[in-house]
């Protein structure tokens, strides 16, 4: 089980109140709800393995050097040296340091690589993956991983992560009317103002379907775009010729990388704490009650 940690916790802030404190009196609402999101994840699907994917950069430089517009709406501070500063709630971004204490004292294993994603980091783990991969995510960005073969689906959460939507590659036809494989070129036809990606103008999703569907993917269609035989109107085939730049350079971006360098880690579920002594100290600073010890309880039945 891969968790898009950053998608979870920003689900668990907005969806527990900000009245859960700890004792000084500082939110602690993404902790807690994190904490119960991943107790019930386990008590539900019981993974040999878990890891917990991390943003170590939200917004690779490379990606940008391709398509600038690249998250840059949801930049709060440029920055001259290493990642811009990401727009965060000013009560979730102290909650974050608190989160990866909490796994690393509970031996939950965490991994984030300067320059990726955590989107890029959880691709990187499932392709080698040689048994069933669960991916919990809310970015449908990750929709591209699903493999019916390999057994690689996501699990999106519709309301807290009690309700899963279990996207396989059936889901994803009667939805997008295409396969994991091609929600890459879905994604970069309709665009995605979320992460400033930009799209075809005039190619919405339905269009983008219909399209992949008729020239089966990326290259068939641009393809199509130079056969004056090929069945586009006047308008797909100017919209496409005129984004030929961006069309260039969205799959890179677009698509999770596979060939981050990871570092060593052991991706095993644990039964106990890996530091018993440093969890005490977390709970009992920050208050983490009732979440911690089900996340417990649900570790050790």
């Amino acid at each position: 089980m891969l968790l898009d940690s950053a998608s979870l916790y920003y689900r668990a802030y907005f969806g527990v109140p900000d009245s859960v404190r700890a004792p000084d009196g500082t939110p602690v609402n993404a902790v807690r709800g994190l904490l119960d999101f991943i107790a019930r994840l386990v008590q539900d699907h019981r993974p040999d393995d878990l890891v917990a994917c991390m943003d170590a950069d939200w917004r690779p430089q490379w990606r940008v050097d391709l398509i600038p517009s690249y998250k840059a709406h949801r930049v709060a501070q440029l920055t001259a040296e290493g990642p811009d500063e990401e727009e965060t709630p000013d009560t979730l971004a102290p909650q974050v340091p608190v989160i990866e204490q909490v796994l690393d004292a509970l031996g939950i294993a965490r991994v984030g690589v300067e320059g990726y994603e955590a989107d890029d980091v959880i691709g990187t783990l499932a392709g080698p993956a040689t048994g069933p991969v669960d991916i919990v995510t809310g970015d449908r960005d990750l929709y591209q991983l699903v493999d019916d073969a390999r057994g690689v689906r996501v699990l999106y959460p519709l309301k807290g992560v009690g309700n899963l939507q279990l996207t396989d590659e059936a889901l994803l036809r009667e939805k997008y009317g295409v396969d994991g494989r091609g929600y890459v070129d879905l994604a970069l036809l309709r665009g995605d103002p979320s992460d400033g990606l930009p799209g075809v103008p005039g190619i919405g999703e339905k269009t983008a379907a219909k399209l992949l569907d008729a020239f089966g993917d990326l290259a068939g269609i641009m393809a199509a775009v130079d056969d004056p035989a090929s069945g586009l109107t006047p308008s797909q085939r100017r919209k496409l010729d005129e984004s030929r730049p961006y069309v260039a350079v969205a799959p890179t971006v677009v698509r999770v990388a596979s060939d981050v360098p990871l570092p060593p880690f052991d991706p095993e579920l644990p039964v106990e704490p890996r530091d018993p002594a440093a969890l005490d100290e977390l709970a009992a600073r920050w208050g983490l009650g009732g979440s911690l010890q089900r996340l417990l309880s649900t570790l050790h039945p």
